[in-house]
């Protein structure tokens, strides 16, 4: 009789804390958002990162 292949589960997506998700951006956004990759030597993913914590920290919302 042969071994079982004992298989484990894998963690899901999202359990690092992080999500995927896709967005819709304007062209212009992605040539100045590579730009600002190529100057600081960081990655979209975490110059996108970086860029969403700070506007979400700075950011106010008022009643019309």
């Amino acid at each position: 009789m042969k071994d079982k292949l004992i298989i484990t589960k894998r963690d899901l997506k999202g359990e690092d804390g992080y999500k995927t998700f896709s967005i819709r951006i304007k062209e212009e956004t992605v040539v100045n958002l590579d730009k600002l990759s190529k100057t600081t030597n960081r990655s979209r993913n975490e110059l996108i990162n970086i860029l969403l914590d700070f506007a979400i920290d700075n950011c106010e919302v008022k009643n019309n």
